[in-house]
C-alpha cells in the first residue's frame, strides 16, 4: 500500500520518511511516496489560522487528487517573546516563502535586545492522516527550548541552527538525524499517529 507524504520540502520529507520507516518497519507493506512521485495537482495556499488547519487542508487535497491515504504536517517556531510568532507564518516570516536564511535573520534581529532568560521558544507540529472515505486523525507535537544569538550547525534546516532544546547544549542543527528524530516536534507528532498508521497498514 502506498502512503503519500504531502510535502515538497526535501529536508522534511527525508525526516518524516526516516521516522515512518523506523517505526513501521520495512515489512509493514507500506510504501512511502512524496509529491514528486505522484502526478502534479493544484495545491491550495496555506491560509489556516492553526497548524492543524493547514495540515488537514494539505492532506485532504492530496487524497482528493491521488486517491491515496495521505499524511501531511504543518510546523513552525513559536517564540515566547514574540507572542507565539512566527507560528504558522514561520516559512514566510520574511515576506516570501522558503527563505530560510532571511527568516532566521529576521527572528534574530527581532530578538536582538531580548535577554537570554527570555528567549524561550518551541517548535510545534500538527501531523494528520487522511484516508479515502474521509477518516481523519490529528496529532500534535511540541519541542521546547531556547534561541541562541548566532547560528550553529549544518544538519538541519529552517530555524534549527538557533534552537537549543531544553536540557541540551547543542542546536537542533548540531544533532544527528537519529537524535533529532527521537526528540523533535515532528517525531512526537508522527509517533502519535502510529496507531492509526498501523491500523492502515493492517487493513
Amino acid at each position: 500500500m502506498k502512503l503519500l507524504l504531502a510535502t515538497r520540502n526535501p529536508g522534511k520529507l527525508a525526516e518524516l520518511e526516516r521516522i515512518l520507516r523506523e517505526e513501521l518497519g520495512s515489512a509493514s507493506g507500506v510504501e512511502v511516496v512524496g509529491l514528486a512521485d505522484v502526478p502534479e495537482y493544484p495545491e491550495a495556499p496555506e491560509t489556516g489560522a492553526t497548524f492543524a488547519e493547514n495540515a488537514l487542508a494539505k492532506a485532504r487535497d492530496a487524497v482528493a487528487a491521488t486517491g491515496l491515504p495521505a499524511v501531511a504536517d504543518d510546523s513552525g517556531l513559536a517564540v515566547d517573546a514574540l507572542n507565539g510568532m512566527p507560528g504558522v507564518l514561520s516559512a514566510r516570516w520574511v515576506g516570501r516563502h522558503g527563505d530560510d536564511q532571511g527568516n532566521l535573520d529576521l527572528v534574530l534581529g527581532q530578538l536582538a535586545d531580548t535577554p537570554d532568560e527570555r528567549r524561550g521558544a518551541a517548535f510545534v507540529c500538527a501531523a494528520v492522516l487522511v484516508v479515502p472515505g474521509g477518516k481523519e486523525t490529528v496529532a500534535r507535537g511540541e519541542w521546547r527550548g531556547r534561541l541562541i544569538r548566532e547560528p550553529r550547525g549544518t544538519n538541519g534546516f529552517g530555524y534549527d541552527p538557533i534552537f537549543v532544546p531544553d536540557g541540551g547544549q547543542r542546536t537542533s542543527a548540531e544533532l544527528s538525524a537519529e537524535e533529532k528524530d527521537a526528540a523533535s516536534h515532528r517525531g512526537r507528532a508522527f509517533r502519535a499517529l502510529l496507531p492509526a498508521l498501523r491500523g492502515l497498514a493492517g487493513s
